[in-house]
């Protein structure tokens, strides 16, 4: 039986997720729903047991790091519990990153094993052969002659495992974010993580035994690794996984199909859901409580989703960095629009330009919170570790306001990083490689919202010699999704004869935003 712990002693991670339900005696009870699979607490228990003791088979010990490309399904979950059971670091890495970006990773973490699905092989292998240190590729699934699958190493393995248990400050799992240089970069995170994992989903939400909760976004995002694992599975609710890479049609499928009571997702997807005319299928409107977060939900968006589903949208806002929401609306106080207020046991502060304390409503600063899951900072990067995170407070470099009532709003990024579909995403790395191309004089990425509010990413660009716009922007398009994560490449394309600047010759990222406004509107 797990030992569940508490704050101050010695704990498991795993075990401290895994714990109170089993000790509530939900052992028989649904842990995770996958299509057709149903796996129990003491099953997954069992599993992450055998997978703790596969890898250990392989030589990884404690505090080793061990990098994932692994779909949601329930292998995700026996691998992520095996690793930390036995003291190790796991990390789920974006199914989409390029080989460049994925052999940056392997590099910069010193993982020496990296668990794949077979569909992923090629991008890995691609990866591993720019290093000069490969890493151990072991599969979830398929048969590959020379490599190891866990799936066949779990069944030589023993059942029975006894937990590392370590300080809550020791490393529990590691996640990567986009840098501001556009290199990923990997965020340390502790066992007294744990201790957030039920603050929303528990204190906001009332979750519980017999609750099914669905998150749309991936494991490999602090959203969905925070509440839909961490927080469902402490609680003793289940966890729903679709392994596909999801669209609207296939989400309705699976609230059709498993009836989950909590729905986690991203503006993007409510949009699309309205868009494609499934929101107004009945079960959507049997979901108790639907939740938003990766970048602001429009007010507009909000009403029409209540106007197809009766149910509204609880918009929040938290980052790789928390794991989980630090500011969200909730059942009982609910302002659309916003982003909402602090969520159980997180506090903020916002610094203004004289670096003070903002304490006056509607006056802008940077958000600073402070919560159990902050992490304990980046790694190999001292600099900005120590200008993010300072005595429990981490910097999101997001500018916010309060109103009188204590509503908090979203005012931009203090920097020029922008959020993309839940991602961040460095316009200085997008304009590197469009300057390559010899025909492009200047290049610069903007922020602009859609017609649903959504920010989306655009190109401008002093490009005189180019005659044959179609085929140069299709030439460039290419080279971009060669080079770039998908999410990083630029749909819509502008040209000017010149970049607007200041007087002291500084790029006005604000003034393309606005010619793009007007240009659209012509």
């Amino acid at each position: 039986m797990p030992i569940v712990p508490t704050p101050g002693h010695l704990l498991n991670m795993a075990d401290a997720v895994l714990g109170p339900p089993l000790a509530r005696g939900q052992g028989s009870d649904p842990a995770i729903l996958c299509d057709d699979e149903i796996v129990t607490y003491a099953e997954l228990d069992e599993r992450a047991n055998r997978a703790g003791n596969a890898f250990r088979s392989l030589g990884v010990d404690a505090g080793d790091r061990v990098l994932m490309m692994v779909v949601d399904q329930p292998v995700f979950f026996y691998a992520y519990f095996g690793l930390m059971k036995i003291g190790a670091v796991p990390c789920a890495l974006n199914l989409r990153l390029s080989p460049a970006d994925l052999a940056y990773t392997i590099a910069d973490s010193g993982a020496a094993i990296l668990l794949t699905d077979v569909d992923f092989l090629s991008v890995c292998e691609t990866a591993s052969a720019a290093l000069d240190r490969l890493p151990q590729l072991i599969l979830t699934n398929g048969e590959v002659r020379g490599r190891d699958s866990l799936p066949g190493l779990m069944m030589k393995a023993s059942s029975k495992l006894e937990s590392i248990l370590r300080a809550p400050d020791a490393p529990g799992f590691w996640m990567y974010s986009s840098g501001t240089t556009g290199k990923p970069k990997g965020v340390v995170h502790a066992q007294r993580t744990v201790f957030a994992a039920t603050d929303v989903l528990g204190k906001l939400m009332d979750v519980a035994p017999g609750d099914r909760v669905f998150c749309s976004s991936k494991l490999f995002f602090a959203f969905s690794l925070g509440h839909l694992m961490f927080g469902t599975l402490q609680l003793g609710a289940t966890a729903v996984l679709y392994p596909g890479w999801p669209d609207a049609t296939a989400v309705a499928d699976v609230i059709a199909r498993h009836r989950p009571t909590i729905v986690l997702s991203v503006p993007t997807f409510y949009r699309n859901m309205l868009r494609d005319g499934v929101a107004s299928q009945s079960a959507f409107k049997d979901v108790r409580y639907y939740m938003s977060a990766g970048e602001k939900l429009p007010r507009s968006l909000f009403d029409r989703w209540m106007d197809a589903t009766g149910r509204p949208v609880l918009d929040g806002i938290g980052a790789t960095e928390t794991c989980f929401l630090s500011i969200s609306n909730c059942p009982d106080k609910m302002n659309p629009g916003t982003c909402g207020v602090p969520t159980p046991g997180t506090e903020v502060k916002l610094i203004g330009e004289d670096d003070a304390i903002v304490t006056e409503p509607l006056q802008p600063g940077v958000l600073w919170v402070k919560l159990a899951s902050v992490a304990n900072g980046y790694w190999n990067l001292d600099a900005l570790t120590e200008a993010a995170f300072r005595d429990g407070w981490y910097c999101t470099n997001d500018m916010f306001t309060f109103d009188a009532d204590g509503w908090y709003e979203y005012q931009g990024r203090a920097d020029d990083m922008l959020k993309i579909s839940g991602q961040w995403v460095s316009p200085a790395e997008i304009e590197e490689h469009v300057l390559k191309h010899p025909q492009v004089a200047e290049a610069a990425v903007v922020g602009i919202a859609n017609e649903d509010g959504l920010v989306r990413l655009a190109l401008f660009m002093v490009a005189p010699q180019v005659s044959d716009r179609s085929g140069f922007e299709k030439e460039l398009q290419d080279s971009l999704v060669a080079s770039l994560s998908i999410y990083k490449c630029p749909r819509r394309v502008y040209y000017v004869e010149s970049m607007p600047l200041t007087a002291t010759g500084k790029l006005q990222r604000y003034a393309l935003r606005q010619l793009a406004l007007n240009e659209d509107r012509v």
